[in-house]
């Protein structure tokens, strides 16, 4: 399980499902505003899976809450302002990020399974700038999912991650992304 989700605070889960939620069914919509929303989230996880690091290198953080809460939403701002003015890049970035993320948590983080990701990751993000509008679609619909995936579990200990954990994603994206292609078919 993510160590990360299963130790937020309830008020922290909350808004990550209000913005899984966001970014899975509207995201396209609000594509500026969902890819900030998913840069926030990488940032925000990034700077959480590297707390240990920086407590390590910086010991007056460790027993300070400001510097534990603080630091890592600082570091979502700033991939997401990173993500909010560079659209193509961000597009390509999400969908490098996304690859890696599931591959790590998922298959492990040995180097060969690494670079392995990277490559599969480098291939689906130059295919998402090629087609902007399906590969938003799609790629903020597996960010959202993949949030409300981790919070559904974090939240239902007693579902078997092994077991549940792809047909969860897989199934809340589908439903988003079917819920963003019909509602935005007029728009380009």
């Amino acid at each position: 399980m993510n160590d990360m989700i299963v130790n937020m605070e309830t008020y922290q889960l909350v808004i990550f499902i209000i913005l899984g939620l966001t970014v899975l069914l509207f995201g396209y919509r609000i594509k500026k505003i969902a890819f900030f929303i998913v840069w926030f989230i990488l940032g925000f996880n990034l700077i959480l899976m590297l707390m240990p690091t920086i407590n390590h290198l910086v010991p007056q953080f460790v027993g300070d809450p400001l510097w534990q809460n603080l630091l890592p939403i600082a570091g979502g701002l700033l991939l997401a302002l990173l993500g909010f003015s560079i659209e193509k890049l961000c597009l390509g970035g999400v969908c490098f990020a996304l690859t890696m993320i599931i591959t790590s948590q998922y298959f492990g983080t040995e180097i060969q399974v690494l670079a392995i990701g990277a490559i599969i990751g480098v291939i689906l993000a130059g295919f998402a700038v090629t087609l902007m509008k399906p590969a938003t679609i799609i790629a903020t619909s597996i960010a959202g999912a993949y949030v409300l995936t981790l919070v559904i579990f974090a939240l239902i200990p007693q579902f078997n991650m092994q077991v549940f954990y792809w047909p969860v994603l897989a199934g809340l994206t589908l439903i988003g992304s079917f819920f963003q292609f019909t509602t935005t078919k007029h728009i380009l």
